[in-house]
């Protein structure tokens, strides 16, 4: 997409970030402002946006740890986080409903992917709904199997990424 940058997040972009999640997530699952907020100050590095033309359209952030489980709640709020851990962590990879369906989240993961072999983080873990399976096992990611999250509600999948041993 001509036009696209990809950044760090920085404060001034929470509230377009905050408006993303919420547009993207039922309000059981997406994440507080509060949440963010921490996010973009604790752990930057972990933390894109995709603006185009000027406007933030689309963000992917995260935590680092050197635990397996990821689903601990409160690593959500970086209660555990540790910058120098060896996994990578997505919380949440949200494109605004206005410019979905553009490759903006391919785009972004791709970007996420190459930033965090810089880092020399071992390797990237998420969770996410089975509809999203085919999505990210394109970039080379495994399915892990159910986890034992009921964040929100709804039944999680484990994935998994290797970058590097």
């Amino acid at each position: 997409m001509k036009g696209l940058t990809i950044r760090h997040a920085d404060m001034d972009d929470l509230p377009a970030c905050h408006t993303i999640e919420a547009n993207c997530f039922p309000p059981a699952e997406a994440a507080w402002a509060s949440s963010l907020r921490n996010r973009i100050e604790l752990y930057p590095e972990g933390f894109l946006v995709a603006e185009w033309e000027g406007r933030v359209v689309a963000q992917v952030n995260s935590g680092a740890t050197d635990k397996d489980d990821i689903t601990d709640e409160e690593f959500k709020q970086l209660i555990g986080h540790d910058p120098e851990g060896r996994h990578m962590v997505i919380f949440s990879l949200s494109v605004h409903p206005d410019f979905q369906k553009r490759g903006i989240a391919g785009k972004l993961l791709a970007n996420f992917i190459e930033h965090a072999g810089d880092m020399g983080k071992s390797d990237i873990k998420l969770l996410c709904k089975e509809e999203l399976l085919p999505f990210y096992a394109h970039f080379g990611f495994t399915d892990d199997g159910l986890s034992s999250s009921t964040h929100g509600g709804a039944a999680w999948h484990a994935m998994s990424l290797r970058l590097q041993d």
